[in-house]
Order: C-alpha cells, then structure tokens, then sequence
C-alpha cells in the first residue's frame, strides 16, 4: 500500500544550484511586466512577485512580451526595459528562480546579467539563432514550446491531421536541435503549447497525452490557466470566472504526466497540489 508519508522529490538543475519539491508539480508563478497580457491580474511588478512567493510559487516566469492571440511582437530594447528592472528587484528580496519569457537571445542575455536562471522560450530556440548556444554556455534549463505561426495570426491555423503527433514530433526535432547545440539533457523541459495555434480538440487531446511527449523522457509544462480552453469547456466567457476549470485541468495535466504548472493563481495551485499529494498520488 502506498504510504502518503512517503513522497518522490522532484528536483530541477539550475546552473548554480538545483531546487526540489515535494508537490507533485512545480508551481511557476507569472508575472507580466506587460501592458496587454490577456489577463490583467498576472500584470505588475515586484509587489505582484513577492505575493506569488509569499503564495508559495517554486519559480517566477518573468514575461514583458505578450503571446496572447493578436498580439504584436515588442522590439528587444522594450522588453529589456520591461523585465530587468524587476528582476533585479526581485533578487534584492529572494534568491527564488526566475525565468525569463522571451525569443531572443539579447533579452535573455540581459536577464541572466540580472539574475535570472532559466528560459521559458515559446519559439523552442528557432526565433534567434543564438539563443541556444547562450543556454548552452549558461548552463540553464529551457522549455521549449510548439506553437505554429505567431501570436497575431496563430488561430487562424488549428487544424491537424494527428494534432499529438505532429506536436510530439516538433518537440523531438527540437529537443535534437538542442542537444547538438551542447544543451545537457537534464536541463530540458517540454511544453505542448496549449491555446497557441490550435482548437478545443486539439488543447484536449495534448491535455490527456501530455506525459507521453517525446515518449515520457523529458518533464512536462502545462500552461493552462485562465486561458480560451477553460472558458469554453465551462460556459465562462470572463476570464476572472476561470480559476476552478483552471484548477481542475491543472489536477488532470499532472495527473497524466505534467510536473510543471505555469500559473496566475499559485496560492490555489499550491492547496490543490497538496491535496493531490497527501491523498497517496504517488507520481
């Protein structure tokens, strides 16, 4: 019988340390030094990142570049501007990791000189030619993101022929890509991309296979919360209504084999993580 005494760490290489959770994921807890991120309450600086700390976050994922669909690219001086200064703030008050959101290899750059530890990168290292050698060298952990198109655009595509293995597929080709850019295996993360260039069937079935990407070798981020998936499986078309379906998709993401959760409402997150685990979820 399983003893819910008995619980499997979870730990994540940085480049200078390596953190660990007893949760059955960890909590990525988003802030956006942005204007039009499509949720106003993952906007703000670093009173919004001390709340998701003191809430219980693992990680910060520090953005000044919305991907919502529609959006429109900022250049990389802006998004520099955005990000730095609350990142530099944030090591002022905690040693937590932060990553950073962004495609381009100068911002991510500049975040590292600030602090950083880790890139969340949307464009699965194809946007900037450089950007993998710089994680190589700094010996950082990256997700990497299938999306198809950009943000301004990228709903306008969303039918596959087989929408898993066409995504299981891109993730390979691109987990090869940066291993042969000298990118050490256990820094690697996956993200299938939910909401990015892809319908409800599409979003459900990624949900449901999540944890065979790349056939279970490499962990796992689900970015799901608050997003159109959750409003049109629940009927809330605002999006301050979407906490509970967000919850419950985040369960079943880590369920079938997430162990990152990128998330607005960490302090939530947190609750139904402990549940998950102290319950006998042995993951």
């Amino acid at each position: 019988m399983f003893d819910c005494d008995e619980k499997m760490i979870r730990s994540l290489a940085l480049a200078d340390r390596e953190i660990t959770t007893e949760n059955p994921a960890f909590i990525m807890g988003i802030v956006n030094s942005t204007p039009d991120s499509f949720w106003s309450g993952s906007r703000g600086m670093i009173d919004r990142a001390l709340q998701l700390i003191d809430e219980g976050a693992d990680i910060l994922d520090v953005g000044g570049e919305s991907t919502r669909p529609g959006a429109e690219y900022v250049d990389e001086e802006e998004e520099i501007r955005r990000i730095v200064p609350l990142i530099t703030e944030i090591r002022k008050h905690s040693t937590i990791p932060v990553s950073v959101d962004t495609r381009k290899s100068s911002v991510l750059k500049a975040a590292l000189d600030s602090g950083a530890d880790m890139l969340n990168d949307v464009a699965a290292l194809e946007d900037d030619e450089n950007m993998a050698s710089l994680v190589a060298r700094a010996k950082i952990p990256v997700i990497l993101m299938h999306k198809r198109g950009i943000p301004k655009t990228m709903q306008k595509t969303t039918e596959y022929n087989d929408v898993f293995t066409e995504v299981d597929s891109y993730l390979e080709s691109r987990v090869a890509y940066a291993l042969e850019e000298g990118i050490a295996d256990n820094k690697i993360i996956l993200d299938p991309g939910i909401g990015f260039g892809k319908d409800m069937a599409a979003n459900c079935t990624l949900i449901r296979w999540c944890g065979s990407l790349c056939d279970g070798n490499y962990p796992v981020l689900m970015a799901l919360s608050r997003k159109s998936i959750i409003g049109e499986l629940t009927g809330r078309e605002d999006v301050c209504d979407r906490l509970w379906g967000t919850i419950a998709a985040n369960v079943l993401s880590v369920v079938n084999g997430a162990s990152f959760l990128r998330v607005h409402d960490v302090k939530e997150t947190a609750d139904a993580m402990a549940v998950l685990g102290g319950i006998g979820y042995n993951y």
